[in-house]
């Protein structure tokens, strides 16, 4: 199919979904430009896992998508983290047209020591998800891999960036369970192995947003998009604890100061929360400025949670568009099976 053809066709299907949906259509020159899909979340439980590759199908046909993202948590926080279904998945992403990269949840590695996930050692888990997820390092998954630059060289495999349309992108592992110092079964603190492993990516990762912030100064780039699977900022929290977020402090930290000095919007897409939200989470007068200990709002920040979980029905379907200060435009695209 003529790409002008697929373009039309987007659309016109991007138009119908965002008035099916109550969300804003993205222009019809998104279409023309760079499109990806967003999930995350999925699939947990044994219908979803079933239904997974028809996920795969649906986006697969559609013919804006250019790329996809899988923001983490392969598997819900309650069942086995076994070699044998962390293949199966990789099978279905295998099937995946375009390139996908996945960055890594907490339910997959982080919570495997829970004893209905199997009573794992975390870290094994995550050695394993690094070695069947990620085994061509600077390469995506999905048929048609893509080159990205990685911090293999680091151990940290799953931390990538890549360019496309004037946006820089940049998939950190940054996870729920307080990014993983959560106590494991019979802890009532984290283990040194657990903290030191916490401290390592802490720090490539926090290099990976700087070098994704100069990599866009350096090439005029027209935005920064980051994807990670924890909520930093979760809504339907009141009154957030320091001993559930701390760990995800320097983060915020080096987020902000680099958002602050880019001149052009700043994305931040995570899954973790399951509900849908978009906002800008270091906005003046937001309670996460102090809570995090940032002294300047940061309103060039924009803040999209993916649908998750069990009761999800629709993927995102993003788009850059070629003028205008809003450089990414969504809307959710409902499943059809």
């Amino acid at each position: 199919m003529r790409r002008g053809h697929r373009a039309g066709l987007a659309a016109a299907a991007a138009v119908a979904v965002a008035a099916s949906l109550g969300a804003a259509a993205p222009a019809t020159a998104a279409a023309e430009g760079y499109t990806f899909a967003v999930i995350g979340d999925i699939p947990y439980g044994a219908t979803q896992i079933a239904n997974f590759p028809k996920v795969v199908a649906q986006i697969n046909a559609d013919p804006a998508v250019q790329w996809v993202d899988h923001l983490g948590d392969i598997k819900n926080g309650s069942t086995v983290c076994s070699d044998e279904y962390f293949q199966q998945i990789k099978s279905d992403f295998d099937q995946f047209a375009d390139p996908l990269v996945y960055t890594v949840g907490d339910n997959e590695w982080t919570d495997c020591h829970r004893p209905n996930n199997g009573g794992y050692n975390p870290l094994e888990r995550l050695a394993k998800i690094r070695q069947v997820f990620f085994p061509q390092p600077g390469r995506t998954l999905g048929q048609h891999a893509a080159r990205v630059r990685t911090q293999a060289g680091q151990g940290i495999p799953e931390n990538v960036r890549w360019e496309r349309a004037d946006v820089a992108f940049a998939a950190v592992d940054v996870v729920g369970s307080n990014d993983s110092l959560a106590p494991w079964t019979g802890q009532t603190a984290p283990t040194p192995q657990q903290a030191a492993e916490v401290l390592a990516r802490t720090s490539a990762v926090i290099q990976e947003i700087h070098d994704t912030f100069a990599d866009a100064r350096r090439h005029h780039d027209r935005a920064v998009t980051v994807l990670m699977q924890a909520d930093m900022f979760d809504p339907t929290v009141t009154n957030p604890s320091f001993a559930d977020y701390y760990g995800f402090q320097p983060i915020v930290a080096a987020l902000a100061r680099e958002a602050a000095e880019f001149d052009g919007p700043v994305y931040l897409f995570n899954g973790d929360s399951h509900v849908y939200n978009s906002d800008q989470p270091l906005a003046a007068g937001s309670k996460w400025l102090s809570f995090y200990g940032i002294t300047s709002p940061v309103p060039n920040l924009s803040r999209v949670t993916v649908d998750g979980s069990t009761g999800v029905n629709n993927y995102l379907r993003v788009s850059v568009q070629e003028r205008g200060l809003q450089v990414l435009t969504w809307t959710r695209v409902p499943f059809n099976f």
